[in-house]
């Protein structure tokens, strides 16, 4: 399929600027696009700091220079340069803070033209608006200066839509197509722990938002769905939404992808694994070992783990927590060889980082260091005393200088109590959900615990002072990604951990999970399970969870290869090689309908 376009804006509040899922959406998706497209341009807002590290400024092309000098006069401030990721390609950066000063005009012309209700609107919804306003002016300019030429705008979420409501306000002749990627209304019914699909039907759209204080977001959202040439959503789930709270069924729909050519072979995985693994044993042995009776065998220490944003409810990480309390009865009654550390990778509000941990990981190193420095005479000294044929003991292998050079820092290891459940002192850890779940389930990391808890509050950078490991290579160092979403209107983990080569858990409330569901059907192993959360208890849905862990725990170090090239290869279902042309269809059905071609 070819597109019908001869420019292609991408424009998401997420473009060179890491929030959330979308960022990884587009990221991923760039060298197709721009494999595809004669002109590709992907637009996001420039903030003072941040877009300086996510792109390489510089001066923009003549037809840009034009535009963004007329738009200076508005107080629209555009940036023009290379975004740093896979492809570079070209963005434009816009920074609409001048336009706060006509705050209230905006809000009046919005109401007026798209009864968009912004009367108790806040700071997070007014910014993008401001901004998204701008864009549109900016690609309204663009249009105007080259009128012989098919312009389609993709814009992603309604902090991007209002764009999309300029062009279509100023009968510009650009076809648009609008995102959504999760509704307003879902998530919020979803996340007040109410059952949004029982509820579906009976949901009134208008009074919900103004019930639950997004009705600025949702009219937005409205507006955008109605008014664009084409509307899509990114899976089937999120559909049924979109038809009933946005009045409009999705004419595409785009499933997201990855590129698999950006993530290393399965050979390059077994390696990552191996160099990864070293490294958290160590994260574990400063973690929990100074504590008495902590010191459990790290060849035989799974690490599962969670990754998302902080929805309790919504992302499951109350049936994560629960499933694991009962693996947790289960591994002690059974007397397991093994211990499970399970993570909690969750951004949350943090201070610093535990100054027990950073003391640990000190001592730690330097007993690593001085052990590294006196390795030849350690060596010579076990080499001695098993050709002679000696009982090995301490004082014959091990140097007195060396003893002395450690004795300290192996004093001062030592601690008393528990491990902590979290990395970081949490802003209002006393309220915490997590931790105050993990200590009324008995995740305490008590010694007799065979499942352990760490709550990990902060970005995977590898530059958190802690793992000190990229969020991939994280995943690479684990055994098990578990994301029992009940509210997930595509969800990338479990793609990104199979492209990484680790087995994962989703359910079928996830996009992402039912498209698995259906491509995985009769493999053996599948890589990536599919619990049932519709309609089910949360009773049950635990129990299926425990099961697939209980399983995994007593799995094979064999068994547990053939899940990962499993996972591996359940990547080519969603690689966007197969998947770019949902976006190409799209844009040209967007095309023919402005453009009549």
């Amino acid at each position: 399929m070819k597109p019908k376009a001869d420019f292609c804006f991408e424009v998401s509040w997420e473009v060179a600027n890491k929030v959330g899922g979308i960022y990884t959406v587009i990221k991923s998706k760039i060298r197709l696009m721009q494999k595809n497209y004669p002109s590709y341009i992907t637009v996001g807002p420039y903030i003072k700091g941040r877009s300086e590290l996510e792109a390489k400024l510089s001066e923009p092309p003549e037809q840009y220079k034009t535009i963004f000098d007329e738009l200076k006069s508005e107080g629209i401030i555009c940036y023009y340069g290379k975004w740093q990721v896979d492809g570079e390609p070209e963005v434009i950066l816009v920074d609409a803070s001048a336009l706060r000063e006509r705050l209230n005009d905006w809000k009046s012309f919005w109401w007026q033209n798209y009864q968009i209700d912004s009367l108790r609107s806040h700071w997070d919804f007014e910014e993008p608006m401001l901004w998204a306003t701008a864009v549109g002016r900016v690609i309204q300019r663009f249009a105007e200066n080259h009128p012989e030429q098919k312009v389609v705008a993709q814009f992603h979420e309604w902090l991007a839509g209002f764009g999309l409501l300029w062009l279509k306000d100023q009968k510009i002749p650009v076809a648009t197509v609008f995102t959504t990627h999760a509704t307003m209304l879902g998530r919020s019914v979803a996340g007040s722990g109410r059952d949004l699909y029982a509820e579906l039907e009976k949901i009134d759209p208008p009074s919900e938002a103004k019930n639950l204080g997004v009705e600025d977001k949702w009219s937005t959202e409205h507006a955008c769905a109605q008014h664009a040439d084409v509307f899509t959503t990114v899976s089937a789930i999120t559909g049924l939404e979109a038809e009933h709270f946005l009045g409009r069924k999705p004419d595409v729909l785009v499933l997201n992808g990855l590129d698999s050519d950006m993530f290393p072979s399965i050979e390059d995985i077994s390696i990552l694994h191996h160099d990864t693994r070293e490294k958290m044993r160590g994260f574990f042995s400063y973690y929990f070992f100074p504590y008495a009776g902590q010191e459990f065998d790290l060849e035989h220490t799974l690490a599962f783990f969670m990754v998302a944003r902080y929805e309790y409810h919504n992302k499951g990480i109350d049936i994560y927590l629960k499933a694991l309390a009962k693996l947790n009865e289960d591994m002690k009654a059974q007397n397991s060889k093994h211990t499970v550390v399970a993570f909690v990778w969750v951004p949350s509000g943090v201070s610093n980082t535990r100054v027990e941990l950073l003391e640990s990981k000190n001592y730690f190193g330097h007993i690593r260091h001085e052990t590294e420095w006196y390795s030849e005479d350690i060596t010579r000294n076990v080499v001695r005393a098993l050709i002679s044929q000696k009982e090995l003991t301490i004082p014959q292998v091990m140097p007195e200088k060396f003893l002395k050079a450690v004795k300290k820092d192996v004093w001062k290891f030592k601690r008393q109590g528990n491990p902590p459940m979290t990395t970081h002192y949490l802003n209002n850890e006393g309220n915490d959900e997590v931790v105050r779940a993990c200590q009324s389930l008995g995740l305490d990391n008590r010694a007799e615990n065979r499942v352990k808890v760490i709550f990990y509050p902060v970005y995977l950078d590898g530059n958190d002072g802690l793992l000190n490991l990229s969020y991939y290579d994280a995943m690479a160092a684990c055994h098990l990604g578990v994301f029992p979403s009940y509210y997930e209107p595509w969800g990338y983990t479990p793609i990104e951990a199979a492209a990484m080569g680790v087995p994962s858990v989703t359910t079928d409330l996830a996009g992402c999970g039912v498209y698995m569901e259906e491509k995985l059907k009769g493999r053996k192993p599948q890589g990536i399970w599919v619990i049932k959360r519709r309609n089910k208890p949360e009773g049950e849905v635990v129990d299926s969870l425990f099961k697939i862990f209980k399983d995994f725990v007593k799995l094979e170090h064999q068994d547990r290869a053939e899940y990962k090239i499993a996972a591996k290869q359940a990547v080519d279902f969603s690689d966007w090689k197969e998947l770019i042309h949902n976006y190409i269809q799209a844009h040209n059905l967007a095309v023919e309908r402005v453009f009549k071609v």
